[in-house]
């Protein structure tokens, strides 16, 4: 349907400009005889003036055919454009200045003035670059006035350039002034837009010019001078705040409004841009046979969108919720297609041992991602019974057809609740460990856990529960002021997970650099804020003390532990104080069987018989001290 209605638009374009050039060029020759002979052309001229016009007009028509110059998009001309214009015309004049030399030795009676073609040139160039920017001139003079947010543009870089160019054609934006701390850049002016000061001259300058609107033009913005930023506009009360996106997600060619995006929590959270060894991993995935389980949760369903972008033969999606199961493979089944890869959706559950066992044979994975699990903290207290079937029994199942179907690598997705575990949850996934490392010298299936923090917009992430809260008018319930967790996005954890995935040799607990802890009240005032909203004035935010199972800190070193550099920055390997063979396993299994119906305090206290630090209700005393 689009390309239907672009088409007759550009054909309609295309005829307009050759009509106007036809008549151009006529005009534009003639007129250069009655300026060379003073409105008063002599009759030997004007005998052969109508044998020479079908030569200037349709020569110049078909070399501005040639330099594609009727493809130019009226609305967006520029300086290239013009010197196309330029180029034609020139080519033109010149070749027809030999060609009049020629006849004036020959043919005396056919040629023309010299000064006529040095004349035609600068009447027609006028005349076509003047139709050809009358466009842009209206839209963005005329038209434009001082409509629009009143729009402060914060980097007078390339991005900058851009920027204020699609916005002087955009008219619900007005471009007033850049920033920019660049001393070579202050008192220069960008498309007639001044560079007025640097960002410390912000205040004073959101002041004097009446901003509305400020964007953040600087896409290789780190996420503390980003924060910085908010801060300093957030007080000086501008709520309309956009940012371009990052370097990786910036389009390469022109940027547009729609491009721009209102500053977000992961804008303010989010670290240096992850560097993968994209090479390494492609070689890893590429035409492999790739089983996701957990695919409609939120680190599996993002596993298998960035798993499409290394090109696997096939994708195997197990998920027991067939709603979301669903959704993804609406989501991605054009994206497959497209890269040929076979996305298979499998309803299925990890606790079901022998349709798993089925599964395996049936497809034959080769590489294994791992992210069912249950993961909400205080749930899982009080039925330890569902984190004990679906973490622990639900990953030994996983693990026993993945080594009879001779999977060649998997990759279990753990968490920092696994260390120093004070919740059943943290206790699970560290048995989870457990079994994977016991298994990982059977036979050729190596193992490997990757353990990490919380991720933004995850299905256990607090902050859809913030902003429903503010969405209600408040307050946000916050546990425990001193309450800190590690955070990054779920794109970003998902490429280390691959790098650490391609790393692993087997045996292997990874563990990611998180970053720096962000206090949870931190996050909720700034959630606030992003709302146009201030805290502890239009939204309140209380505590509520602890819940079951919670920790002030959550860890991903410890002391039990320690951890061993790798040749990546950002992965580390944990050293494991206890493992547990093959047959210690099994005889788990059979027992915890036994007590799988018992009451939680009898699961628990079996628990921690196995699992190293496992201290349920402590509430992370430990930390405080």
């Amino acid at each position: 349907m689009i390309k239907s209605l672009i088409k007759p638009t550009k054909t309609k374009r295309t005829i307009f400009f050759l009509v106007s050039d036809f008549l151009i060029f006529a005009l534009s020759f003639y007129f250069s005889f009655l300026l060379r002979f003073d409105f008063n052309i002599p009759q030997r001229y004007e005998n052969i003036i109508p044998y020479w016009i079908p030569v200037f007009v349709f020569s110049k028509i078909f070399i501005f055919w040639i330099l594609k110059i009727y493809q130019i998009n009226w609305r967006f001309v520029s300086l290239n454009e013009f010197f196309k214009i330029v180029i034609g015309t020139f080519s033109f004049s010149l070749v027809i200045f030999f060609i009049n030399m020629f006849l004036q030795v020959k043919y005396t009676d056919f040629s023309i003035p010299r000064s006529v073609i040095f004349i035609d040139f600068f009447v027609s160039l006028f005349l076509v670059s003047l139709i050809r920017i009358s466009k842009r001139v209206y839209l963005e003079i005329l038209q434009k006035g001082s409509k629009g947010k009143r729009t402060l543009i914060i980097g007078a870089g390339n991005t900058g350039e851009r920027i204020v160019r699609e916005l002087k054609r955009n008219s619900d934006f007005y471009p007033v002034c850049f920033v920019d701390d660049d001393p070579m850049k202050i008192g220069t002016t960008i498309h007639n837009i001044p560079v007025i000061g640097s960002l410390a001259d912000i205040p004073e300058i959101l002041k004097e010019n009446r901003i509305e609107t400020v964007i953040i033009a600087i896409p290789s913005l780190n996420h503390k001078k980003i924060r910085e930023i908010f801060d300093l506009l957030s007080k000086e009360g501008i709520k309309d705040i956009k940012i371009v996106p990052s370097l990786s997600k910036l389009p390469k060619e022109s940027i547009s409004v729609k491009d721009l995006k209102e500053i977000s929590i992961e804008d303010l959270l989010s670290r240096e841009p992850v560097e993968i060894e994209k090479d390494k991993i492609k070689k890893f995935l590429k035409n492999k046979k790739i089983l996701v389980s957990g695919a409609g949760g939120s680190i599996g369903s993002e596993v298998i969108r960035q798993l499409i972008e290394f090109s696997p033969k096939s994708i195997i999606a197990l998920e027991i919720d067939e709603t979301e199961l669903y959704n993804l493979f609406l989501e991605l089944k054009d994206k497959t297609k497209e890269k040929s890869i076979d996305f298979i959706p499998v309803v299925a559950d990890v606790r079901d041992r022998e349709k798993i066992k089925r599964i395996f044979q049936e497809y034959k994975p080769d590489i294994v991602f791992h992210a069912a699990a249950y993961k909400h903290v205080p749930l899982m207290e009080f039925f330890p019974e569902e984190a004990v079937r679906t973490n622990i029994f639900g990953t030994y199942n996983m693990v026993l057809a993945s080594i009879e179907s001779n999977v060649e690598k998997f990759i279990n997705i753990s968490t920092d609740k696994a260390v120093n575990p004070t919740s059943i949850m943290g206790a699970t996934k560290r048995m989870a460990e457990m079994i994977c490392n016991a298994f990982n010298s059977l036979n050729k299936t190596k193992f490997v856990s990757v353990r990490f923090g919380n991720v933004l917009g995850s299905r256990g992430s607090v902050i859809p529960i913030f902003l429903e809260q503010i969405k209600k008018g408040g307050p946000i319930t916050v546990t425990h002021p001193e309450m800190k967790r590690y955070f990054m996005t779920i794109p970003e954890a998902v490429l280390l997970v691959f790098q650490a995935a391609t790393m692993g040799k087997g045996g292997e607990v990874f563990v990611l650099d998180m970053g720096e802890p962000v206090k949870i009240v931190k996050l909720a005032e700034e959630l606030i804020k992003l709302q146009g909203l201030q805290p502890y004035e239009d939204i309140d935010i209380v505590f509520t003390g602890l819940r079951p199972g919670e920790k002030l800190f959550e860890e991903l070193l410890t002391a039990e532990e320690g951890t061993e550099k790798t040749y990546h920055k950002k992965v580390f390997i944990a050293k494991i104080s206890k493992n547990l063979d093959v047959k210690s396993v099994e005889k788990f299994i059979e027992e915890i069987k036994n007590l799988i119906y018992t009451s939680p305090s009898e699961i628990k206290n079996f628990l921690k018989k196995y699992i190293p630090f496992y201290n349920e209700g402590d509430n992370n005393k430990r930390n405080e001290n």
